[in-house]
């Protein structure tokens, strides 16, 4: 295996960035203190507990002028405790204040050009006197939270969530998509990269995005959208990166939050999620269980041309996926003193699924008034997913704020073992037994992955804002696939089924670098650096002996430029070139068996695909709430599209290929308001069109579409502690390369109520009101023509109920003046 230390993971960083543009100020007030103040000052600043002197990270700092008391701005404070402040000459207090502590006064002081900056020095807070005992009432952080290049959303504060996986929390985060078996989309391409924790993750591996359906949504405590990555990050991922965040308290004392979930159709569910923490020493747990039966149904229409002929399928299916999750994640933080952080944590995971489906195709010639016959398929699977990962990270901060260096290492082990059995049946058009024999076949389907990653980050600031960054990452991975399908023949002897049997091996290994040059200068921020990655894939099918070696060096740009305008606005313009490598399952060549006339598989000799993005975005943030606009260009060469092929006996075979280039433009608007202290809202808009080219594979395969997608939720806070929420979903229809989507609509709803002295919370969703997520597609080719629809998961009504041991829950109150 390679091993090459590498420089901390850029998620991590960007992590703590994002915060700090959280808080927004007051657009009249800001309006007001810039026609009467031309110049603008700094306050700056640190904030600990007072007993243990430990920073606390997302504080409030509010300002307010002498003598009315009128608010002027405010911000909160990084992961070191510290924050700074522009504010207009004058004479302030500064008001501090924290989930769990006594909101803190600072003494009066004055900023003027004869002294045009402040320092405050480390301000400490004392912990609430009745914080075990009631609920402390903070303003709340907003389910979403932007910047101009990551939105963060918060996933405890939106309702619908409760109860739901992390494919239903997807589902419900604007821009992004989710399609049927769980495949993840950012802004209408299907090419992103899912991180957990800022780090490649088993859930996400062996399975794809579609992974996360065993990942319980009350683990999760944010998801970081990040659209145009820089070569912070690594370069995978030509739609941006998603970064899962799951939770881990860092609080003194003993504290955690319980969750209990029922559910119809079935979902029981229970979750811990605990800390404790004592001077230097920090331990947290993390631990679900979950018990689903999941229903989903499918259709398909398919007429099949051959010669004067026409072959007519009708195909209907119904699945139930019973499901057993349990997963625990547990770890240490020590911290050796201020500056030194050592933390190790293990995940383990172990899924056990018992999937049925029943398939019934029925047949006709030229129409549907002449059948020809009728065939059931059903398959019976089991299935075992244990994975387990290992980290450990070490944190070192030097004097210099932002003069920092971190070094991980972690280590997964998943594995998947699926055994399946199929039973085909056919009869005459009438449904009477025919002559044709029934089949039984059974499917061994045993995967591996292990995974060793090692990285790095080293940053070292210069001059008052700039900051030089490095890095390195080295990730070693092989994943095998043990496959056989084998037929009972005569005398119940299973034989085996030719160009269905062997062993695929995948080898993968990355190693990479980056250097990254940013400062500030006046109203200019400005980022630039370069990425480079080796990159060494060899795919092996055993026994065919069959060797399909890949290396491929790139070098990986990225520039981001922002301007601060007047009125709490600004502008950002960036470029960065991306990668999508083929996946294991893009590249495997077994075939899904399910469906005896459906095939979907990989294609070993796929190659990578590069795109160019090109982002314009703007922000603005007023009193109550903030709005972000972004126009967005992507030029990508090699496009990744699955493509389907009907043979002469009717069967389809979907498998990725490379085609020549797509072209993508598109606007989004997103904002976020609270009119009015009851009442909180949150929309996103995103408009683009896509040019398909495959000329270079069929001269048919090109499209050229407009369409649109849209996201409104609306949240009511009314009597005695109680929140409705309602959302609203839609998707436009899409050409594609061989055909066009339809359009999807959706509504969810939600309401909750704090109870128990408000230490818990009972919460009521309903997801997919209508029933009407149903997935429908017309696909084309030279010899056939096939609309399906989907639907893998129906109405979902769950009721949660939540107990916060020794935490504050974050209440909405009336906000102040430029809070949100």
């Amino acid at each position: 295996m390679n091993i090459i230390i590498k420089y901390k993971s850029l998620l991590s960083i960007a992590k703590s960035l994002s915060f700090i543009v959280v808080l927004l100020i007051s657009f009249l007030g800001a309006e007001k203190s810039l026609a009467q103040n031309a110049g603008k000052f700094k306050l700056k600043g640190k904030i600990v507990d007072a007993q243990s002197n430990a920073p606390l990270a997302f504080a409030s700092v509010r300002l307010y002028k002498l003598p009315d008391s009128s608010f002027v701005t405010g911000n909160i404070t990084d992961d070191a405790g510290a924050f700074s402040i522009d504010a207009p000459s004058g004479t302030y207090y500064a008001l501090l204040e924290f989930i769990g502590y006594k909101a803190t006064k600072t003494v009066p002081f004055s900023l003027s050009p004869d002294k045009p900056s402040h320092d405050l020095g480390i301000l400490k807070v004392a912990t609430s006197s009745n914080v075990l005992n009631e609920v402390e009432v903070r303003a709340e952080k907003s389910s979403m939270e932007m910047s101009l290049d990551k939105r963060i959303f918060n996933v405890g504060k939106d309702l619908a969530n409760a109860g739901g996986t992390a494919v239903d929390i997807l589902t419900n985060i604007p821009s992004l998509s989710v399609d049927i078996d769980g495949n993840v989309s950012l802004r209408g391409s299907n090419n992103v990269r899912i991180l957990v924790d800022g780090k490649p993750s088993g859930l996400v591996s062996i399975k794809g995005g579609s992974g996360l359906q065993q990942l319980q949504g009350s683990s999760i405590e944010r998801i970081e959208i990040i659209t145009n990555p820089s070569a912070r990050y690594e370069a995978e991922g030509m739609g941006g990166i998603i970064n899962i965040i799951l939770k881990k308290e860092r609080k003194e004392g003993f504290n955690g939050s319980f969750d209990v979930i029922a559910g119809h159709p079935t979902n029981l569910g229970l979750a811990a999620n605990v800390n404790y923490r004592r001077k230097n020493l920090n331990f947290f747990v993390n631990y679900t269980a979950s018990y689903r039966n999941t229903p989903g149904r499918n259709s398909l229409y398919q007429e099949f041309y051959q010669g004067d002929s026409t072959l007519i399928t009708q195909q209907n299916s119904t699945n139930k996926l019973k499901g057993e999750n349990n997963s625990a994640r547990a770890g240490i933080d020590y911290f050796f003193n201020d500056n030194n952080t050592l933390t190790g944590s293990y995940l383990w995971r172990i899924s056990k699924g018992k999937r049925f489906s029943d398939i019934r195709y029925r047949d006709f010639l030229n129409n549907v008034n002449n059948p020809t016959g009728i065939t059931n398929r059903t398959q019976d699977e089991t299935e075992t997913e244990p994975n387990a990962e290992y980290a450990l990270t070490y944190r070192r901060k030097f004097a210099r704020k932002g003069h920092e260096l971190t070094a991980d290492v972690r280590y997964l082990d998943n594995w998947e073992d699926s055994d399946q059995y199929y039973n085909q049946q056919t009869y005459k058009p009438d449904g009477s037994a025919s002559d044709i024999p029934a089949i039984l076949q059974r499917s061994l389907n045993y995967e591996t992955e292990k995974q060793l990653l090692f990285q790095a980050d080293y940053t070292h600031p210069f001059a008052k804002e700039g900051k030089f960054e490095l890095g390195a990452r080295s990730s070693s991975r092989d994943m095998t696939n043990d496959f056989s399908l084998t037929q009972r023949g005569e005398n119940n002897v299973w034989f085996p089924i030719a160009g269905f049997t062997n062993d695929f091996l995948y080898e993968e290994n990355i190693n990479a670098a980056y250097g990254i040059i940013s400062n500030k200068v006046s109203k200019f921020s400005y980022q630039a650096g370069v990425r480079a990655e080796w990159t060494n894939v060899t795919t092996t099918l055993r026994k065919t002996n069959e060797v399909n070696p890949r290396k491929y060096n790139n070098l990986f740009p990225s520039v981001h430029v922002t301007y601060e305008f007047p009125k709490q606005n600004s502008m950002q313009i960036s470029y960065s070139r991306r990668i999508r490598r083929p996946t294991y399952n893009d590249l495997s060549p077994f075939s899904t068996f399910s469906d005896s006339r459906n095939f979907w598989s990989g294609n070993p000799d796929l190659n990578p695909e590069f795109t160019d993005v090109y982002e314009l975005g703007h922000i603005k943030y007023f009193e109550n709430g903030s709005i972000s606009s972004s126009l967005y260009y992507r030029y990508t060469d090699g496009k990744i599209v699955r493509i389907r092929k009907v043979d002469d006996a009717g069967n389809s075979f979907t498998r990725p290929e490379n085609l020549a280039t797509e072209n993508s433009f598109g606007y989004e608007f997103t904002a976020s308001l609270t009119p009015y202290k009851w009442w909180k809202m949150d929309g996103s808009f995103n408009f683009f069109r896509a040019i398909t080219n495959g000329a270079n594979f069929d001269a048919s395969l090109k499209s050229d579409t407009y369409s649109w997608f849209t996201r409104m939720t609306s949240r009511f806070t009314f009597w005695n502690n109680t929140d409705f929420q309602i959302r609203g979903n839609y998707e436009a229809p899409q050409q594609t390369p061989q055909g066009r989507r339809k359009a999807i609509a959706v509504m969810d709803l939600a309401v909750s109520k704090d109870i128990m002295k408000n230490n818990a919370t009972l919460t009521l969703n309903v997801s997919d009101v209508f029933n009407s997520r149903i997935y429908r597609s017309i696909t084309e080719g030279p010899n056939f023509i096939t609309e399906s629809r989907g639907q893998g998961r129906l109405r979902q009504v769950n009721l949660t109920f939540n107990y916060r041991l020794h935490q504050a829950k974050k209440k909405t109150k009336e906000p102040a003046d430029g809070e949100f």
